[in-house]
């Protein structure tokens, strides 16, 4: 790509972002509820409506899924040693642009009824949330396209992933409280199936080198996502299903996190260590444990579940990712598909099994809280008592064999959008409308960052960097080759 193709790159950066300020100006306001209920004494509205949009209720949750998005997932990715500022600096862009696509497809639905998209703090939460998808994809194409490619891939799935979560959510009703189904399942396989075109019309990759000082950055997105991925599970929730998920949460990622250690040493070299599965692995419990985050699993159902999942995704990394490669042709860069993908469909299922044994008897009348679509149907006589005492809107009469099979339709629905889509945008991806990388450009920042004199890596010299051997560096391949 010459400077010629890099300065069109940048216009057409502006130009998007342009468009997004039109389609703001004209389609989205904020909500009503921000400009009056709150304020007002309304006896119209309901309590729950209006704790619901009080600020100091949303924001704490609002912004620790913000430091998860830009700290986490972008330290996460510096651990190629010469693509630290990419990592970092294209997360931060890439997030910042797809915010407000997120925005303007959430609301496409309510400009129909409203004629404008009302925006609000839970707006901001929902949108938070599904740009994690496409960054979670990124993680499988990193160091391999433009920052235009990764824009434009991100603007196509967030609309697929709006209308497959719309399916999820409206149309099937199936719970999913963390995301695991319909962010991280979505994102990892969208991704992975992106990588796969991309790998039809290339040779497969090298895999980038790692340092001692970038896998020490990328631990610092592991410890921030760890310590934070309960806020992410229950952020969409109240009461006690946010309590229950907050517990849950931390017991999964907790057991994962020791089991991820144990099964790293155990089969790793020496019985040791590996950074990858540290960096990865010990986040899988927070995946796993995200659908039924807000169920009663116990206790012990979540620590079970989080230990399963790192155990997992260290095996993924150590003996499943070489194969994807080099049978499959699938180079995944970050190993999204052990840290996002299995976990999530473990996920999925283990919502099946809760949806399954989901009865009164353990749940009370909060089980029409958790699962909406159980709740008595409009002629039911009861519906008048739940609605009175718990604000219970009306819902199908469904059994739990009936919730558990709309579940399993949710995970599969969501598999077959992510694969198709992904497949499609690879596909669209080859004309090289936004650009393409050279081969000595992959996983160089000196593609697109001035570096100083003293980096490894100039703009110059972007095929002949040569290792200054020190005792330092590490010689590790990348996580999907682990």
């Amino acid at each position: 790509m010459d400077d010629l193709s890099k300065k069109r790159q940048v216009y057409k950066l502006l130009a998007i972002e342009l468009i997004i300020l039109v389609l703001m100006g004209i389609f989205m306001s904020y909500e009503t509820k921000i400009k009056s209920s709150i304020t007002s004494n309304n006896h119209d509205v309901k309590y729950e409506e209006k704790i619901k949009y009080i600020p100091s209720n949303i924001y704490p949750m609002y912004q620790d899924v913000h430091v998860m998005i830009w700290i986490g997932f972008g330290f996460l990715m510096t651990f190629p040693k010469r693509y630290g500022q990419s990592a970092l600096g294209f997360t931060f862009l890439i997030g910042a642009i797809l915010i407000q696509v997120a925005m303007l497809f959430d609301g496409v639905i309510k400009v129909i009824k409203t004629k404008k998209a009302p925006l609000s703090l839970v707006g901001l939460l929902n949108a938070d949330v599904a740009v994690a998808a496409p960054l979670i994809s990124m993680g499988a194409l990193l160091g391999k396209t433009t920052y235009m490619q990764l824009i434009f891939i991100g603007i196509i799935e967030l609309g697929v992933f709006t209308i497959n979560k719309y399916i999820g959510e409206e149309c099937f009703m199936a719970v999913d409280a963390g995301g695991s189904m319909y962010v991280h399942a979505f994102g990892a396989y969208f991704g992975l199936a992106v990588s796969f075109v991309i790998g039809l019309k290339n040779k497969p990759t090298e895999n980038p080198k790692s340092s001692y000082e970038s896998d020490i950055f990328a631990m610092i997105g592991t410890i921030f996502l760890w310590l934070f991925w309960p806020s992410f599970n229950s952020a969409s929730l109240q009461g006690d299903d946010q309590q229950r998920a907050i517990i849950n949460t931390l017991l999964g990622i907790s057991a994962s996190c020791v089991v991820s250690f144990a099964v790293s040493a155990l089969v790793s070299n020496e019985n040791k260590f590996n950074m990858v599965h540290i960096q990865n692995s010990t986040l899988a419990g927070g995946v796993a444990i995200g659908t039924a985050a807000n169920m009663m699993c116990e206790p012990v159902g979540a620590l079970a579940i989080g230990s399963l999942a790192g155990a997992l995704s260290v095996v993924g990394y150590k003996y499943l990712s070489p194969i994807m490669q080099n049978r499959l042709k699938i180079h995944d860069t970050c190993g999204i598909h052990n840290l996002h993908g299995m976990p999530a469909i473990m996920a999925g299922l283990f919502g099946v099994i809760m949806a399954a044994f989901a009865n009164e008897k353990t749940y009370n009348e909060s089980l029409y809280q958790v699962f909406p679509a159980r709740a008595p149907s409009s002629s039911n006589e009861r519906l008048a008592e739940l609605r009175d005492s718990l604000g219970i809107e009306p819902g199908f009469d469904r059994t739990a064999g009936q919730q558990a099979l709309f579940q399993f339709l949710a995970l599969c629905v969501t598999l077959a959008n992510a694969i198709v889509s992904g497949l499609v945008t690879g596909l669209i991806l080859r004309n090289d409308a936004c650009g393409s990388l050279p081969d000595n450009a992959k996983f160089n920042d000196g593609f697109n960052w001035e570096l100083g004199k003293d980096d490894d890596t100039t703009d110059d010299n972007l095929c002949k960097t040569i290792d200054r051997g020190t005792s330092r560096i590490v010689e590790q391949v990348s996580m999907s080759h682990i």
